[in-house]
């Protein structure tokens, strides 16, 4: 059965485009409405007032994937999409990369794993969390693949596969190799082997670690980690577990061309950033970032212009004070939005081509900054907050590392605080 759905993308001018998706699977009742999994839901772009969006790319993301490929050599590209798709929205990208034909998908949460198949993916979907609550059923019926390292996962999967019949359930065994956080400590797999055997109703398909340290200055960390997977690999050969896929690179380790297996799992460099080592992007001369490309663009608009005298102070705890007499204006974005109260005094926003400084505190729901030196800047003009712009005054751009350094943090932190107050747009290029 095919229904219509129309979705926007914003462009230069606003465009409609229809598209016919198969509807999504009816989904069973496996629990009572109070125990049934709930998600919050983001702001709807046909319900937005405000002029605050972030504007995701899709061809973008068409193209981080291809860069991806060819940095994979050869080995499936699994994308993670945890957090939301790195804050740019895990539905409508998973329906982009799937048309892509990329091999499955990466969640953390059970939840995550449920709104794809909701939104219609049909892929692989591999829950690396490893938490499943009172979900173990859920996670069959929804056919997610789960990541195993606890008896208590094999105890129950097994119990549930013999009550339902069929086929072995396919898991991936995670091994600790040294982030000291989740998995079988290699030490322990031969008795953790041996609980495997003792559950046929189960059929490890994968092994997987995960990496500390890709983006270190040096390599010796991620050395070691892998020797310790290759040799747990080989004692679990020894004992009869040959999996189908080894899987550990992250988005630095495959950026480094280290750890690639038979699978990789790159995550933030599917939007177009490459993680950096002392400030220098891992990608570096190979084109711009190795050809990724940034797939998100966030921007308000001016919603109030004040002339300010010398002297006078700028919004809360008076943390700026006008040195001139000076042209504030207000923008409809603050850290309730995601964006970083460290950005206080701090960082540039662009207007109409040219960087303006943040003027004062951010507060909950907007953000100050001095357009003096933009002669003509008016309400309604465009704030870009992350991305590029061009206007009278020039061509320039903010970019993710520009705004995690001024808040002191990584941007990964940058991309994930994006609120879902913050209605996301989806272009096609």
């Amino acid at each position: 059965m095919q229904t219509r759905v129309r979705m926007r993308y914003e462009a230069t001018t606003m465009e409609e485009r229809e598209f016919s998706v198969s509807e999504a699977p009816s989904v069973p009742e496996f629990a009572a409405p109070e125990e049934r999994i709930m998600k919050p839901r983001r702001a709807a772009p046909a319900d937005v007032v405000r002029p605050t969006r972030a504007e995701v790319s899709l061809d973008a993301l068409r193209c981080n994937l291809h860069a991806i490929r060819q940095k994979a050599a050869g080995a499936k590209v699994w994308a993670v999409l945890k957090a939301d798709a790195y804050g740019h929205g895990a539905p409508a990208v998973a329906r982009t990369l799937e048309r892509a034909k990329v091999d499955g998908f990466c969640v953390a949460l059970v939840e995550e794993g449920v709104e794809l198949r909701e939104a219609g993916i049909t892929g692989p979907i591999l829950v690396m969390g490893g938490y499943y609550g009172r979900a173990y059923e859920e996670m069959l019926a929804r056919r997610l693949t789960p990541v195993v390292y606890d008896r208590e996962h094999l105890e129950t999967f097994a119990r549930l596969v013999r009550a339902r019949g069929g086929e072995p359930l396919a898991v991936h065994l995670k091994v600790d190799t040294g982030m000291a956080r989740l998995g079988v400590r290699p030490e322990e797999i031969p008795a953790f082997a041996e609980a495997l055997a003792a559950h046929p109703e189960l059929r490890v398909e994968g092994l997987m670690t995960h990496l500390a340290s890709a983006d270190a200055p040096t390599t010796e960390s991620l050395e070691h980690q892998q020797s310790r997977f290759e040799a747990t690999s080989k004692t679990l050969a020894l004992l009869g577990i040959r999996p189908t896929y080894r899987h550990a690179a992250n988005s630095a380790a495959l950026l480094r061309e280290m750890a690639r297996y038979d699978a990789v799992r790159p995550g933030i460099a599917l939007f177009g950033v490459a993680p950096t080592i002392d400030g220098v992007s891992m990608a570096a001369g190979s084109g711009r970032d190795a050809d990724l490309v940034p797939s998100l663009r966030v921007r308000s608009e001016i919603i109030a212009l004040r002339d300010v005298p010398a002297g006078e102070t700028v919004g809360y705890s008076g943390l700026f004070r006008t040195s001139r007499p000076s042209r504030i204006a207000t923008v409809a974005m603050g850290y309730a939005d995601g964006l970083a109260r460290a950005l206080t005094n701090r960082g540039s926003f662009l207007v109409r081509g040219k960087r303006a400084p943040v003027a004062g505190a951010v507060s909950m729901d907007m953000t100050m900054i001095d357009v003096t030196d933009h002669p003509g800047a008016v309400l309604g003009d465009e704030v870009v907050i992350l991305g590029r712009q061009e206007g009278p005054f020039g061509r320039d751009e903010i970019t993710l590392d520009e705004l995690a350094a001024h808040a002191g943090t990584i941007s990964w932190e940058v991309l994930t605080h994006l609120s879902r107050r913050v209605p996301r747009f989806y272009r096609e290029a």
